[in-house]
């Protein structure tokens, strides 16, 4: 038998909080955010096809940065399921991060989509981590777009048939 003795690791130590530099994106681009604490920031940002609420969450013991995007609109229960196969679709294609359905809170019996990715911050810089975070944003932002059409689809509680759900996760190389 293995005698462990547990010690404590500290596992930050060099004082880099990562919203200082989502703060900064956010002024750069003149958007409006509520930063809750030093551990928690969010955002809400309009983009081509709907409202996008950002959330930041810093949990400094581990170094990690919890990034989620969610889109303004619900799901009824009635769907949950076909959602979490269109999640699935869409989960197997991406490189970074994933979509998630959360419980409302504020409306029972619904679901919001949103896109959800974790990144590790230890031994980084100012430097460093505002273009990370840039890009988390814009692939955030990017997935969120790419996908709002299938989201719609569940959300509008209109029936739809396999047929238009696989046109609404089709990637399209333009628009008319």
């Amino acid at each position: 038998m293995l005698d462990i003795q547990k010690k404590q690791i500290n596992l930050h130590d060099d004082g880099l909080n990562p919203l200082d530099c989502a703060e900064e994106i956010m002024t750069n681009n003149d958007w409006l955010y509520d930063r809750e604490s030093d551990a928690e920031m969010s955002v809400t940002l309009s983009g081509e096809f709907g409202d996008y609420i950002m959330n930041f969450n810093w949990q400094e013991e581990y170094s990690a940065l919890q990034f989620c995007c969610r889109l303004d609109m619900n799901i009824s229960a009635t769907y949950y399921k076909a959602a979490v196969r269109i999640l699935n679709k869409i989960n197997r294609n991406l490189w970074l991060g994933h979509f998630d359905l959360i419980e409302d809170e504020s409306c029972v019996g619904t679901y919001i989509p949103r896109f959800r990715h974790t990144t590790l911050m230890r031994e980084q810089n100012n430097i460093a981590v505002l273009p990370a975070i840039e890009d988390l944003v814009d692939v955030a932002l990017h997935e969120c777009e790419r996908h709002f059409t299938a989201f719609s689809l569940l959300h509008d509680a209109t029936p739809h048939s396999s047929q238009n759900m696989a046109l609404a996760l089709m990637d399209v190389a333009g628009r008319s």
